[in-house]
């Protein structure tokens, strides 16, 4: 299930800056991202805020396993 843009302005900052950190950590591991330094960070941090106002990416709430996390809304199955 994607959760709207409109309901993530409703989450504390702290909250879904952490959730866009364990995002772009992920793309660290797979090479996608590649600098962690403080305002590297900031900066990305920035990028996907806009990016998820944008629709590019997506936050997808799992049901199943009961997970939240941030995708590229062009890889999602539909």
């Amino acid at each position: 299930m994607l959760v709207p843009y409109d309901a993530l302005q409703q989450l504390p900052n702290e909250t879904l800056e952490s959730l866009i950190k364990e995002y772009l950590f992920s793309q660290v591991e797979d090479g996608s991202f590649s600098d962690t330094d403080d305002e590297t960070l900031t900066l990305a941090i920035n990028k996907c805020k806009q990016a998820l106002k944008q629709g590019i990416l997506v936050v997808e709430y799992s049901e199943d396993d009961e997970s939240i996390a941030i995708r590229q809304h062009d890889h999602l199955h539909n």
